[in-house]
């Protein structure tokens, strides 16, 4: 088995068992922390299927934003309170059946798609092992640039709104 492999499986195992415990466990912070590796995990799988722009935005905007955002949330509870968090387990077989279902679904796709015809993924403008970098940004700036804008002015109109909702006094 070559070495790519064997690292490809090793991150796989990880991820899945980071993953698992985020599931099992019920202390939020151990959670918080387990997801951490999880989200890296999936990284590294984004880089593996040759997708690096995705790979360093699941990175920055994962780990760097939502979840030292929970990491800091608890343990200022924590440090508020003067317990450890933790959470109760409910409602775990409509979790389980949920969580069968999806997987089943994404199964049933995967044996179904022909990987053979889908060949790699070349936009003509490059190698194939290029870095998907460059492409992604001109494509945004240029054919894309309209859809961009607009999500942008959504993103913004969404965050004045939450701004105003959080600022309103309730009445006495």
């Amino acid at each position: 088995m070559p070495y790519i492999q064997i690292v490809f499986y090793l991150f796989a195992f990880i991820t899945v068992a980071s993953a698992l415990v985020v599931l099992w466990t019920k202390n939020v912070l151990y959670a918080a922390f387990s997801l951490i590796v999880t989200f890296m995990g999936v990284a590294a799988m984004y880089v593996f299927a040759g997708a690096d722009f995705i790979a360093v935005a699941q990175i920055l905007i994962y780990v760097g934003g939502i979840l030292v955002l929970i990491i800091f949330g608890v343990m200022l509870t924590n440090r508020l309170s003067g317990q450890s968090v933790t959470t109760e387990s409910h409602n775990k077989f409509t979790g389980y059946l949920i969580g069968l279902t999806i997987f089943g679904t994404l199964f049933y796709a995967i044996y179904k798609v022909n990987f053979a015809a889908i060949g790699s993924v070349n936009d003509g403008s490059g190698l194939a092992g290029e870095s998907t970098v460059g492409l992604i940004g001109v494509k945004l700036m240029s054919t894309y640039m309209l859809p961009f804008e607009i999500i942008a002015v959504l993103l913004l109109l969404t965050l004045i709104g939450a701004a105003f909702i959080a600022g309103r006094q309730m009445p006495k």
